[in-house]
């Protein structure tokens, strides 16, 4: 009876297997969906087309494989505002099904959808600095993983480059008056003013004015150098119209002023600007030229900060996928994966996540210059693993208030 009852139960238990085996295999063999945020319309369209080709481009060196695991790409524009951005995210969780979502371009987006993403609880991973130093400083999300730096992290580098290496005693800023701008300024001030400089105006153009003549005349004639916090093609603008009123003091931009992706658009207006980044072009490592030749060979253009940051995402989810054998369908464990990953290759160089989980990366500090006929960013000086909070102690820098327009308060405004 009993050699009868347990030859019954292997049968049965014969005859279910190939039920279950089918399901197993389907789990396994289906694609990793990545929903991606960009922009393709407005003024910040040119980083959104950029976003795209790094992303395109490791995709495509990869044969659409990450892990061992198929990977179906899912564009979404969101128009460059947070309400777009909120919609597409949404419709990428609930009607494509997305497993991660890289994106999105702008910090004002990053806010729009931080909470969604917590409370659908998919994974984002942030290629810009839409790393939003509110979100970074203030508000964990296990769900948004940075894998590059914050607005502030470079232009706190340059605040003190200015101050110390250059010597510049006042300085005026100007920067597209949203989130981006205000805390890319407020790190750049922060930073400038705690190494001895004074910033002495603070000018906030809209996102879209038209143009910035009324607001360069503002600018005061004694001021020894000029920060100018522009994204997409603001900076073309501003710059052109800098020379035209043939002002003398040294410009200095945040990550995107003078980035690759618009230099080529520009003249000699744009020598002689320093700016702070985690990416240059002229970056000499292997691994960038590789990456150059690479971009250049695929879209005839030199990379800049949104495409090398946006493959940089690529390369950060790779590295969790391989952490989890490509079974992103555990999510806990993929998770966790994306918070432990840390790259020592890549175009930008090594990157790790700090205890607080937030980037630690080499910010460059750039010149642009003209070589071989060609406007470039060369590196005069590397500022190894940088953290977001700079210099300060974390606990004095998470207790100040959010960088903000107004926030570090202004004390020598004239």
């Amino acid at each position: 009876m009993l050699r009868r009852l347990s030859s019954t139960l292997v049968l049965a238990a014969c005859a279910l297997a190939p039920l279950a085996w089918p399901v197993a295999a389907r789990a396994q063999g289906e694609p990793l969906k990545i929903g991606f945020l960009t922009v393709r319309t407005g003024p910040l369209a040119a980083g959104g087309r950029q976003m795209e080709q790094g992303i395109q481009l490791l995709l495509k060196e990869r044969n659409n494989m990450l892990a061992g695991r198929k990977v179906e790409l899912i564009i979404a524009d969101t128009g460059g505002n947070p309400a777009g951005a909120k919609t597409k995210t949404q419709e990428l969780v609930e009607k494509d099904k997305v497993d991660v979502i890289i994106g999105p371009l702008a910090t004002f987006e990053a806010i729009a959808i931080d909470d969604y993403v917590l409370n659908a609880k998919v994974p984002l991973i942030t290629p810009t600095s839409a790393a939003q130093n509110d979100l970074a400083q203030q508000k964990k999300n296990d769900y948004v993983i940075h894998a590059v730096g914050t607005a502030a992290q470079p232009t706190h580098v340059l605040g003190q480059y200015a101050a110390k290496k250059l010597g510049l005693k006042r300085v005026a800023l100007i920067a597209d008056d949203f989130a981006y701008g205000h805390e890319g300024a407020a790190g750049f001030f922060k930073a400038y003013e705690d190494n001895g400089g004074r910033a002495v105006q603070r000018l906030w153009p809209p996102l879209n004015v038209p143009d910035y003549g009324n607001y360069i005349a503002q600018i005061k004639p004694d001021v020894d150098g000029v920060y100018a916090g522009f994204a997409g093609t603001n900076g073309v603008r501003f710059l052109k119209q800098y020379k035209e009123y043939q002002l003398k003091p040294v410009v200095l931009g945040n990550p995107t002023a003078v980035d690759e992706g618009i230099l080529k658009l520009m003249g000699d207006e744009a020598l002689g600007v320093y700016s702070a980044s985690w990416y240059s072009a002229a970056l000499e490592t292997p691994d960038n030229k590789r990456f150059v030749q690479a971009v250049q060979n695929e879209y005839k253009v030199t990379p800049g900060f949104y495409t090398a940051g946006t493959y940089t995402a690529g390369l950060w989810l790779e590295a969790a996928l391989k952490t989890v054998n490509g079974r992103f369908e555990d999510k806990p464990a993929f998770v966790r994966a994306l918070h432990q990953a840390k790259l020592t290759s890549g175009p930008m160089g090594p990157i790790h996540l700090d205890e607080y989980g937030k980037p630690v990366l080499n910010i460059y500090v750039r010149k642009v210059e003209r070589k071989n006929g060609q406007l470039v960013n060369t590196i005069v000086e590397t500022f190894p693993e940088v953290t977001q909070f700079w210099t300060y102690a974390p606990r004095d820098f998470l207790a100040m208030p959010p960088y903000s327009r107004d926030t570090p308060a202004a004390t020598h405004l004239e």
